[in-house]
């Protein structure tokens, strides 16, 4: 029994001939007789008697016609919500995203402005934090998607899915001598203020490491712990910063500019959701969002 056969029984009671059927199915007559034949067969019930040429239900028939109706109308609304639940008029009362904090100036709110639209009945719940907090959330459930820098171990409850990546730069004003340089050294940073991120963290001290190597000393004016504040301290005249690439495109529109810093390093990062849990239709076109907003951001100008 399918639905096909049901709805070839809702209509023939309404309609009380195989023409009629046939023509408001959009189906042949005697395709309409070879479903109703399989459906008397599957029920092992005859449903219709012929009396010169017309059919008349049986008792039996007008029974379970209704019970027909009720399943196609079941139907109908299992069809309706999903495209509700496609569309986004309808699905999770929430979903929950974690950025680190650098992104929350202009990165999000682009992300979301089509997300919004298209997905009206959804409550986002934006999470702006580290890379071992966003972690440590999704690996509880609390997130349901986290973009993070991969660095480190991922917990084994994570799955990562590498997004993006980028190179260590250095950010400049731009109108700084250094600016006329293709490229940056320790060497040519001997002297300048530095504005610098992620004390104690293994890129950090790779970078001290290779101010050590190179017999320089740091002059760190400021410490500060995100890389927007470090991009808004540099455009202000208050010295420069080394941050990645990655990062440093998001804050093209700051009087800066960037150039690679040498030694060469290279950046990861990822998209973390809880390992074996499928995203709703929600979480996954969010996910996808925020992919389309990293093409984007990091398109060359």
């Amino acid at each position: 029994m399918n639905i096909r056969q049901l709805e070839v029984l809702r209509t023939l009671m309404s309609t009380g001939s195989t023409i009629a059927t046939a023509k408001a199915m959009g189906l042949s007559q005697s395709g309409v007789s070879r479903l109703l034949q399989q459906l008397e067969a599957d029920l092992s019930i005859t449903l219709f008697v012929r009396d010169k040429g017309r059919l008349i239900p049986t008792p039996e028939a007008a029974i379970l016609a209704r019970d027909a109706e009720n399943i196609l109308l079941a139907v109908d609304r299992m069809s309706g919500h999903a495209q509700d639940l496609r569309s986004g008029a309808a699905g999770p009362e929430i979903v929950r995203i974690g950025l680190p904090s650098s992104m929350w100036e202009n990165f999000a709110p682009a992300m979301l402005v089509d997300y919004v639209r298209d997905f009206p009945s959804v409550r986002i719940e934006t999470f702006f934090d580290t890379t071992i907090a966003i972690n440590k959330l999704v690996e509880e459930r609390v997130l349901d998607i986290g973009f993070l820098r991969m660095e480190g171990e991922i917990g084994p409850g994570i799955e990562v899915e590498q997004v993006a990546s980028g190179e260590s730069v250095c950010v400049i004003p731009r109108d700084h001598r250094l600016a006329e340089l293709a490229e940056i050294s320790a060497k040519d940073l001997r002297d300048v203020p530095l504005i610098l991120i992620g004390r104690q963290r293994p890129n950090r001290m790779a970078l001290d490491q290779s101010f050590k190597q190179a017999g320089v000393k740091q002059i760190v004016k400021i410490e500060t712990h995100t890389n927007s504040s470090a991009c808004s301290y540099v455009a202000h005249g208050l010295g420069v910063t080394i941050i990645s690439s990655f990062y440093a495109n998001l804050y093209r529109h700051l009087p800066v500019v960037h150039r690679p810093f040498i030694p060469h390093a290279r950046q990861q990062f990822g998209l973390a959701r809880a390992a074996g849990v499928p995203l709703s239709i929600a979480a996954q076109s969010l996910s996808d969002a925020l992919k389309r907003q990293i093409q984007l951001s990091q398109k060359d100008i």
